[in-house]
């Protein structure tokens, strides 16, 4: 948007010698330039408050700007198992509440892009480990600022490794809009495929499992295409605040986790995993 200029230096010419000159008076200068500065100042404020600063993003952060929300599952499925996903701006996390209300697994974000780590991963991924539940971690990609495989690495140097020790499942990677700019960060769908897989396989070889993908299917469809090549291996882990998860993106038959509300008991972020407890387990055991 052009910026008003505050009034200009050049001299006007006398209505009654148009050879002489006289410069505009110190105040008016001073009035142009202090209304300039009133119509650019709330701009520049309401665009600062539009972006959230770097490293605060977490799992789910664009459903209900992009697709709402439409009603909650029904309770009480025991083929469902109930799971949480949380990040730093949540803290130190009540896990025995959770435990107590029947939550068995959980995710906590380890890392955004190369910039950030969560000051609260210890607390919140081995607080869930210590009341018993089957615990992972997420990487928030942001594929304009680095290569996937950058990503990756970093992601299992601080906090996205497996273990097969039965309590650890594989890490996901979080792919949706984005909060910073641009929904697809700047590339084509192409470009965005060839992204996610080299993070996939990239954390592949370091971890020997295919890491879970959680996404929505607006953001998948717009932002990849719609591409289906990723569900032989990935287990998807749809992102929809509904009563049911809606239409799966392309190659996927059947989701592993679902994010179905971001205004949970205790937390916020609740999750169905698509089976009873025994099928965490063997997630987790690979």
């Amino acid at each position: 948007m052009p910026v008003l200029r505050p009034g200009s230096t050049r001299s006007v010419r006398s209505p009654r010698s148009p050879l002489s000159f006289r410069p505009r008076p110190l105040a008016v200068l001073l009035t142009a330039l202090l209304a300039a500065l009133s119509l650019t100042l709330p701009l520049t404020s309401a665009q600062a408050a539009s972006t959230p600063s770097r490293g605060s993003a977490y799992m789910g952060m664009g459903v209900l700007a992009h697709d709402g929300q439409d009603g909650t599952p029904s309770t009480g499925d025991a083929t469902q198992t109930e799971g949480v996903d949380v990040s730093g701006y949540q803290g130190n996390v009540a896990w025995s509440t959770l435990w107590s209300s029947g939550v068995r697994w959980a995710y906590t974000k380890a890392t955004e892009g190369t910039y950030y780590t969560n000051p609260y991963f210890a607390q919140q991924y081995n607080g869930s480990y210590n009341v018993g539940m089957i615990r992972g971690s997420y990487h928030f990609a942001t594929p304009d600022t680095t290569s996937g495989a950058t990503q990756a690495n970093y992601f299992v140097d601080h906090g996205g490794g497996w273990s097969r020790d039965g309590k650890t499942l594989p890490g996901a990677l979080d792919i949706e809009w984005n909060p910073y700019g641009a929904a697809c960060y700047g590339k084509t769908a192409s470009q965005m495929v060839s992204w996610i897989a080299d993070f996939i396989n990239t954390y592949k070889a370091r971890t020997s499992r295919y890491p879970v993908i959680y996404t929505a299917t607006s953001w998948w469809t717009q932002c990849t295409g719609n591409y289906g090549g990723f569900a032989v291996n990935n287990p998807l882990w749809i992102a929809r605040y509904a009563s049911d998860p809606g239409t799966l993106p392309a190659g996927w038959s059947y989701y592993t986790m679902w994010q179905y509300t971001s205004s949970g008991p205790t937390v916020g972020d609740h999750d169905k995993f698509n089976g009873a407890l025994d099928r965490v387990q063997a997630l987790a055991l690979g």
